[in-house]
Order: structure tokens, then C-alpha cells, then sequence
């Protein structure tokens, strides 16, 4: 059975897609911790991100990498936090999370409630960085 973001990435459920290259893709995450979290996933629908293969995965950091610099010019912020954790989804991905305090960071806190037209701004802002 696939992923959540095996059918996102097939566009069988509708996303804010940020980029998308023939491995990965990026996307705005629908409940975020702050504007501008996004997710990083690989098109290979692997559970562990440890998992990944070497050049695919050193691949995926460079990919994030260039997110996260797109990340921080949309959204100013002190730095971009990356964190793994990829318990509630069997598929791997990295969290993309502007941060000013460590506090933004924290996955127990609640999460925002973006409108559809908000999160098409965000994605729009980010994606202008990329060009």
C-alpha cells in the first residue's frame, strides 16, 4: 500500500509543491509548526531514511540544502531547522522549519492552521527563491 506522500508525489491528493526533481520533491507541510515548514521526500518510498542509499541520500541533503536557502530568504528567520523523525509515516522525509528560538522546533506544540489560499502564498514566495 503507498505512503500518504507516494500518493501525494503521484498527485493523487493535492499538495503545495515547492519542487520536484526526478528523485525528490518538496512540499509545503498542511500543518505547520511555523510559515514556511516544509517537507523533503524521496520518490523511492523508503521508511528509514538511514536506509537510503549513500549517493541518494548525500542526493536528498543537497536537494534540501537548496530548499532550506530558498526557506530562509521567503521567510527571515535566524536559521532553518532540519529534523527527521518519520514515526507517524512510513516514508521518509525531513522537516524544513524556520526558526528564531529552539522552541520552533517543537513537535509538541500545536501546530498552525494555514488557509489553502495562505499556503498557495507560501509555497509562491518560496518557490520565487528558487528561480
Amino acid at each position: 500500500m503507498s505512503s500518504i506522500f507516494t500518493k501525494i508525489i503521484n498527485g493523487e491528493i493535492p499538495c503545495h509543491k515547492i519542487a520536484e526533481t526526478a528523485h525528490f520533491f518538496a512540499l509545503l507541510d498542511v500543518f505547520p509548526l511555523r510559515f514556511g515548514h516544509t517537507l523533503i521526500i524521496p520518490k523511492k518510498e523508503i521508511d528509514y531514511i538511514f536506509d537510503i542509499e549513500t549517493d541518494e541520500y548525500m542526493q536528498l541533503m543537497a536537494f534540501a540544502k537548496t530548499i532550506a536557502g530558498a526557506i530562509k530568504q521567503a521567510f527571515p528567520c535566524k536559521k532553518i531547522g532540519m529534523c527527521v523523525i518519520g514515526i507517524e509515516v512510513p516514508h521518509a522525509h525531513i522537516h524544513l522549519i524556520p526558526m528564531n528560538t529552539v522552541s520552533d522546533m517543537n513537535f509538541n506544540a500545536e501546530k498552525l492552521k494555514p488557509s489553502q489560499q495562505e499556503l498557495a502564498e507560501h509555497a509562491s514566495r518560496i518557490i520565487a527563491y528558487l528561480k
